[in-house]
């Protein structure tokens, strides 16, 4: 697929997915969404590819909906705005769920769209000095809806309560402290530390572990206890079965390091 809002490249068992429209500093519209459906989908199923690394072009991350686009979008009818809505749902569902890891790395501001996007990483790495997250969609009259469900997951009610109904961005260090970011580092730094990352989880960890994690993160949520229990027991009994859980223990028991 020719990209033309986004760029992908696959080197060193990571896929590289970047925001490519710095001119508009990164806003997204329905082209650059089912772009990113798309990098995502092919990561995802690409065997090379262990962890993904989102990030972007330009100084900002992302500054939300493209305002052509909204333009354009006001003027759908029911129908077609649900449509068009399904599919940014799709993509935050597809990375949510997806078995692989994938670290954000936000140098800029991350607003709206462009922070649920980040909300739905497993990983963001802020820069201490340029980072910015915010939901200003009340203060145009929009909703954050599609985001919101994900924004609870990752800061509590209260917290989101707030960002919503407020609309104010917060700094990196806030969004440290709330939840929104898992590391805020100087800018300078920020590329070291990202792939200090990804080498971490390709070199450590099991990719078929990481992807069954994942898989438990994203379907307890919606279960009572007794059904949450009765999954997370099956697929314990499943992961003992597996190739790299025996490769890993008979590792582990020879004091041997696991070539992952």
């Amino acid at each position: 697929m020719d990209f033309t809002r986004i760029t992908y490249a696959g080197s060193e068992r990571r896929g590289t997915i970047s925001l490519n429209r710095p001119e508009k500093r990164n806003a997204f519209d329905d082209v650059m969404v089912n772009e990113l459906t798309a990098a995502f989908t092919m990561a995802g199923r690409d065997p090379s590819v262990k962890v993904i690394l989102l990030q972007a072009h330009g100084p900002a991350f992302c500054a939300g909906a493209d305002l052509e686009y909204l333009a354009r979008v006001s003027q759908y009818d029911l129908e077609q705005n649900r449509e068009d809505s399904l599919r940014l749902t799709q993509l935050f569902r597809l990375m949510y769920e997806l078995r692989k890891p994938i670290i954000a790395v936000v140098d800029g501001p991350a607003l709206g769209g462009g922070a649920g996007l980040t909300s739905v990483c497993d990983f963001v790495i802020a820069s201490k000095e340029n980072a910015r997250f915010g939901y200003p969609e009340v203060r145009i009259g929009f909703i954050p809806a599609i985001v919101l469900p994900f924004l609870l997951k990752r800061v509590g009610e209260g917290r989101a309560r707030e960002l919503v109904l407020r609309g104010a961005p917060v700094d990196a260090a806030e969004a440290l402290r709330i939840g929104l970011a898992n590391m805020v580092v100087p800018a300078a730094r920020l590329a070291a530390t990202a792939d200090a990352l990804v080498r971490e989880l390709i070199e450590n960890n099991s990719a078929n572990a990481m992807g069954l994690c994942k898989e438990m993160l994203s379907k307890f949520q919606g279960m009572n206890l007794p059904d949450a229990l009765d999954f997370a027991a099956n697929l314990n009994a499943a992961a003992r079965m597996t190739v790299e859980c025996k490769t890993g223990v008979g590792a582990f028991l020879r004091k041997e390091k696991t070539e992952w």
